[in-house]
């Protein structure tokens, strides 16, 4: 049965649905769209299903995708360093702190799907090309791809994004739409288990904020663990003395760079929440605000932790 190559994927009925039928009526669009929250499977199913396309061809011996097979060409957003487009993950391996700003699909990688897919099929009957964080595009790169949805050739692409309207329409429109949605509570426990992450099932106000996601959960919980365990005990209760509150501060500033600092309000606010402690949103939210406008963090944190302390 087709539908035992997705066995890996939890909850995900209706895209399980649609591209087992594909698989099985052999009516392979030229597009599609893996649309729904980051972290939910839309990659996973992605994989599942380039394999299961590559299994169609007669005498095809299984193979990991991750062995740079000849007919797939996977594209992920970009960052530019040293006046080249590279990713996230390519700029952990030589220990490179990311740039700033976001990162981008790019036009030149737009024209290498066109090269791509000029090009006959190697080992398999089509050539294969997904495309990550397909919103991150331009628009000079969105009107690229829109040309080579238009003439796709002997390919099939798969575009990943969070949602219909996060791509223009006329893109939308040349693809399959393929929906991927948040898990419920059992859903993300079964998921997290799998990960060996069970612990993580416990910390409540992660599992809040990944909105059932395990992706975003597995990416929380390891952002908690970057945070020193005296800063978090600190912010079990927020400390009333004045010197105190101070003291913490200047703790935070110096212990956390901005993006974490950020990421710590959030989790409060999910903590203090489950509390009972709703008097502390306001606070952490208008230091959210502060933060973002580039106020001078230590000074953010000591009216904030002095707010909380005298509410």
């Amino acid at each position: 049965m087709v539908s035992a190559a997705f066995s890996l994927l939890v909850e995900q009925t209706q895209a399980v649905e649609l591209l087992t039928q594909a698989i099985e009526r052999d009516r392979i669009a030229p597009a599609y769209l893996f649309a729904g929250p980051d972290g939910v499977g839309r990659k996973l199913a992605a994989r599942l299903f380039l394999d299961a396309l590559l299994q169609q061809r007669a005498g095809h011996r299984r193979r990991q995708l991750q062995d740079n097979h000849p007919d797939i060409l996977w594209v992920e957003p970009t960052y530019q360093h040293q006046g080249k487009a590279v990713s996230a993950a390519a700029l952990a391996e030589k220990g490179v702190a990311l740039p700033k700003g976001r990162p981008q699909v790019r036009l030149e990688q737009i024209r290498d799907i066109a090269r791509f897919l000029s090009q006959a099929p190697l080992e398999s009957s089509r050539l294969l090309v997904v495309v990550e964080g397909a919103q991150t595009m331009g628009e000079a790169a969105a009107n690229g791809l829109l040309k080579t949805l238009e003439e796709p050739g002997n390919g099939t692409l798969i575009l990943i994004a969070p949602t219909l309207e996060s791509l223009l329409p006329t893109i939308v429109s040349r693809c399959q739409r393929v929906p991927f949605y948040g898990l419920s509570a059992a859903g993300l426990a079964t998921v997290l288990e799998r990960l060996g992450l069970a612990a993580l099932l416990g910390d409540g106000p992660i599992l809040a904020m990944a909105q059932g996601s395990p992706g975003r959960a597995t990416q929380y919980w390891e952002k908690l663990q970057t945070i020193p365990a005296e800063v978090l005990e600190r912010f079990q209760l927020p400390p009333q003395a004045a010197k105190d509150c101070l003291e913490l501060a200047r703790h935070v500033d110096k212990a956390l760079d901005l993006e974490t600092q950020l990421w710590l309000l959030d989790y409060l606010q999910q903590r203090y929440w489950a509390m009972g402690r709703a008097i502390a949103l306001k606070p952490l939210e208008q230091a959210k605000t502060y933060l973002t406008q580039y106020v001078q963090p230590q000074l953010v944190w000591e009216v904030t932790l002095l707010q909380l302390a005298n509410p």
